[in-house]
């Protein structure tokens, strides 16, 4: 009778970094049609809605020009987007279509590493996407260099919690179509209601503690402090909810998947 050796796992980074390369290198084979749209969309809007609607708008918001004030909300908007796509639409074409998480899994990587490797994958496009909106903004002298270059960073925080939302929501879907109530009832309405717009103060006062509930309200106030160098205080516990949600709805998600993956 022959035991069955235990099996031998790298070490966690090369784990983690095993499951970001692989998405890496499908994502980039195509970089241009995958990376133009999400990169164009937010200055579109920027132009439309902050050059147009902006001439009329002459009191300040928060202390900022209206085109500051909107610009700068839509470096975390366009993380949040990309990976909110990337871990709903992605997720699930990569479960249930392609069938890429069997071989993944059939490798020395265990469902955990699978998971987190994909909010690390997401994280990594928020960055790239909010330093792509960065560039814009700061070559137009909307945003100033280099106290805006922290900006990304929150960018990859808000995605990295975005993915972990978006994993949960893709482990209770059974049809790609239902991630349709995901985006208009609640990814869509949240874009405008958080403070990107206009100020959350502005909100009639029974629906303020609602905005602060939803994470995109914390992101925002997060990244204006950083290229406005505007911390106060109260900027920490923008940082504990972002890190929470993140942690406590990341477990769930992973918990869910774990089950679907192994089934």
């Amino acid at each position: 009778m022959t035991s069955s050796k235990p099996r031998i796992y790298p070490p966690l980074y090369q784990r983690l970094y095993s499951v970001w390369y692989r998405h890496m290198r499908v994502y980039t084979k195509n970089l241009f049609s995958n990376g133009l749209p999400p990169f164009l969309e937010p200055i579109i809007f920027l132009a439309g809605v902050g050059l147009g609607l902006g001439k009329y708008i002459t009191e300040s918001m928060e202390g900022l020009r209206y085109i500051e004030f909107l610009g700068m909300g839509l470096m975390v908007t366009t993380a949040m987007f990309t990976s909110a796509f990337e871990c709903s639409f992605g997720t699930f074409v990569r479960l249930e279509f392609q069938k890429v998480y069997d071989g993944m899994l059939a490798a020395p990587v265990t469902v955990n590493n699978l998971i987190i490797g994909e909010m690390i994958w997401a994280g990594t496009k928020g960055l790239f996407f909010s330093f792509s909106v960065l560039c814009i903004l700061s070559a137009f002298g909307i945003v100033s260099l280099p106290r805006g270059l922290l900006a990304p960073l929150v960018g990859f925080i808000t995605a990295v919690m975005f993915s972990s939302l978006s994993l949960l929501v893709t482990s209770f879907v059974k049809n790609i179509n239902h991630f349709n109530f995901y985006f208009t009832g609640f990814i869509s309405p949240m874009f405008f209601f958080s403070g990107v717009v206009f100020p959350v103060s502005n909100l009639p006062p029974y629906v303020r503690p609602v905005a602060e509930f939803v994470p995109l309200t914390h992101a925002v106030r997060l990244v204006r402090a950083v290229c406005t160098g505007g911390y106060r205080g109260h900027l920490l516990l923008d940082v504990l909810y972002i890190a929470a949600f993140t942690v406590v709805v990341g477990w769930f998600a992973i918990k869910r998947l774990r089950k679907r993956l192994v089934s």
